[in-house]
């Protein structure tokens, strides 16, 4: 297994990508990406992140190049790594420029693409289910940074699963929003199971509507499981009778413990279960 980068519109090796110090995603996080994940060897929901990556480009003024490129770069990038199933982070910084914070004065986007080993969760947590932590840390107000946009600026989520590693070993970190109600992890989504109901939060919390979760979304919808977007707090979660969390590499993964105390009766729950043998059935599919 293999780590391989598309940068300066050719694969290298990793320690032959380099990148200006002026550039302003290393400089400003003026740059927005997507993590893709492969599923029995092949691009999961391919179209529907780099969809995403262009709208986040958009929505903070970057020009995005050609999809195709993109797509070119990606294809070349995992053949190169070769690995067996891979993690694929795309990346568009606005490009080196003046030290100047200025948007305008650079227009010389970058294309990334970086490949690596998927690193999915191992079978004895998708068995037992992981711990997280409800962090101190809030997530960004929509007001200052639209939530919609998958930025490179993530350092909130960085210091949040940095409290939750320090204080109790969990494996990630649980926000919330400004009003204190649950928002997402950092680099996921949250779902509880209340009283057979499936919830979770509402993107009008300040959440990114992650690709996963949209996915099991409609899957809860299309096998008659009771599901509703709301808005529930820290001791609703630490109350449910099951929990999870969704990522592109997680697919759905059970959560049981929250606050260092057990989630229901501490196992993955049955909701839980069935919706990861259909998360696992529509990933055997594919989507493209």
């Amino acid at each position: 297994m293999s780590i391989r980068v598309h940068i300066g519109g050719r694969v290298c090796l990793p320690e032959e990508a380099k990148i200006s110090v002026f550039d302003r995603g290393f400089l400003y996080g003026d740059s927005v990406y997507e993590t893709i994940g492969t599923a029995y060897g092949r691009l999961f929901a391919a179209r529907e992140h780099l969809v995403r990556l262009e709208r986040s480009a958009e929505r903070i003024g970057l020009r995005s190049p050609p999809r195709a490129e993109i797509e070119k770069a990606v294809a070349e990038t995992i053949a190169a790594a070769g690995n067996p199933e891979s993690r694929v982070r795309v990346i568009l910084t606005r490009g080196a420029g003046k030290l100047d914070l200025d948007p305008a004065s650079t227009d010389d986007t970058q294309l990334i693409v970086i490949v690596f080993p998927l690193g999915a969760p191992t079978p004895e947590m998708y068995a037992k289910g992981v711990a997280v932590a409800i962090v101190s840390i809030t997530r960004n107000n929509p007001r200052a940074i639209d939530p919609a946009v998958k930025s490179g600026n993530y350092l909130n989520n960085v210091l949040a699963l940095g409290e939750a590693r320090r204080r109790s070993g969990a494996y990630e970190a649980i926000l919330c929003a400004d009003d204190g109600c649950i928002a997402e992890g950092s680099t996921s989504n949250i779902f509880v199971v209340r009283g057979g109901e499936i919830w979770t939060p509402p993107p009008a919390v300040g959440i990114l509507d992650g690709i996963t979760r949209a996915k099991v979304i409609e899957l809860c919808r299309a096998n008659g499981l009771a599901f509703q977007e709301r808005r529930f707090s820290p001791d609703e979660l630490r109350g449910a009778d099951e929990a999870f969390i969704t990522s592109a590499t997680r697919g759905v993964l059970p959560v049981t413990v929250v606050d260092e105390k057990p989630v229901g009766a501490g196992a993955p729950g049955p909701v839980t279960r069935r919706l990861m043998d259909l998360y696992d059935q529509l990933a055997r599919r594919g989507v493209d």
